[in-house]
């Protein structure tokens, strides 16, 4: 019971830190030298890694649905490492460029907003949900594993769907 609660301590407390950091960087000013590339094509990365996630994620719960736990654990980790490069393209885009502001109508720009705030209260709920639902598949922890991994999926699932609907939205406007 102890590594349990260590582990999950860990991870409220990187899941805190994370958030902070990533939070920080919309208050941070813009960075003003030259990166050698066109970081537009940044935002264009998160859309491909996060239609990765999603299909990591659907072919982990075909996976698991046919009692494959092997698959199903190579393709979570595989949306891990997808999430992983997203983070970085991500946190490199915002913190080399002011945020993009969406210019199409108010209808346009409330649906805009409605997918983007529920994508981001969800995504920063999907940190802890899904370390903590890998965790407890790793250390065997078989049915708190499966409680959590019915909020943790369609969450996260929600999250990279949402992140692929939200760069189409507001690509127009970089």
């Amino acid at each position: 019971m102890g590594k349990s609660r260590n582990y999950t301590l860990a991870i409220y407390i990187f899941s805190v830190v994370l958030i902070g950091a990533i939070a920080a960087l919309f208050f941070l000013p813009q960075y003003d030298g030259d990166v050698g590339f066109d970081i537009t094509i940044l935002p264009l990365m998160n859309a491909i890694f996060n239609v990765f996630t999603f299909s990591f994620l659907m072919l982990s719960l075909f996976a698991i649905k046919k009692k494959n736990i092997k698959l199903h654990r190579n393709f979570v980790f595989a949306a891990f490492v997808t999430t992983f490069f997203f983070l970085i393209c991500y946190v490199t885009y915002h913190f080399l460029t002011e945020p993009a502001v969406f210019g199409g109508s108010s209808v346009m720009r409330a649906i805009y907003l409605f997918v983007l705030i529920s994508h981001i209260l969800l995504a920063i709920l999907n940190v802890p949900l899904a370390l903590i639902t890998v965790f407890k598949g790793l250390t065997m922890k078989v049915e708190q594993h499966r409680r959590i991994a019915r909020w943790t999926m369609p969450i996260w699932l929600y999250v990279s769907g949402t992140g692929v609907i939200v760069y189409l939205l507001i690509s127009p406007y970089y």
